[in-house]
């Protein structure tokens, strides 16, 4: 049994892992940036923890991190303001895995997209440009952090019912279940082979934890 902690908890695929986190007996801490919202990440099972991760320092991150046996970063600013999404999804996700180095805590799992690279291509005009560039960068940085990283890249979300079943070896986008990518972090939690991949996935014919294990390197 582990503790888990979820970043970003109110998201809709981390209300859709912590049940299955705590359904296997781990211990879920979920950080949410509203205290509105501790009631409905109270119900998954996990412990709310309300806190502002673009406001806090490495410090204050370190110290929430400390405990734990694994972060996820689920948390987005969630589009259309590029100042604040370079703020959360660069600079404040860059700041929790170094925090996470110093707590000494060494798994760490990031929910990126799929085709998310340093040449990704969006032009610069384009309305998801901030974003490609803010997912490129932490990826990166959380590729040369020496942590115990595994990045989660799932194609277009979608709220249809879950299946069970991805695609890891697609070469281009689709779209996966939102049920999906939960279960996909949760089956990467619990593999050690799953470390230093990037995991890039559609809807697809292959049981999760065996795609997981197979997933190849990229």
């Amino acid at each position: 049994m582990a503790r888990i902690l979820i970043i970003g908890a109110h998201g809709k695929v981390a209300l859709r892992l912590a049940p299955q986190l705590v359904a296997r007996g781990d211990t879920v801490t979920g950080v949410i940036r509203n205290p509105a919202h501790e009631g409905e990440v109270a119900a998954t099972g996990a412990a709310p923890l309300v806190a502002d991760i673009e406001q806090l320092d490495e410090d204050q991150l370190t110290n929430i991190i400390a405990g734990n046996d694994a972060v996820v970063w689920s948390a987005g600013a969630g589009g259309g303001n590029p100042e604040r999404t370079y703020a959360v999804d660069r600079d404040a996700a860059i700041r929790s895995m170094d925090a996470a180095a110093a707590a000494d805590v060494r798994r760490y799992v990031m929910v990126s997209y799929f085709g998310a690279r340093l040449d990704h291509g969006v032009p610069e005009g384009d309305p998801f440009h901030a974003y490609a560039e803010a997912k490129a960068d932490a990826d990166a940085h959380l590729r040369a952090s020496g942590l115990d990283w595994t990045i989660v890249a799932p194609s277009s979300l979608t709220l249809d019912e879950p299946t069970g079943r991805i695609d890891v070896a697609a070469e281009t986008s689709g779209s996966v279940p939102r049920g999906d990518v939960a279960s996909t972090i949760a089956a990467v939690l619990a593999d050690a082979s799953s470390g230093h991949k990037t995991i890039c996935f559609n809807t697809g014919p292959t049981p999760i934890a065996e795609a997981v294990a197979s997933a190849p390197e990229r």
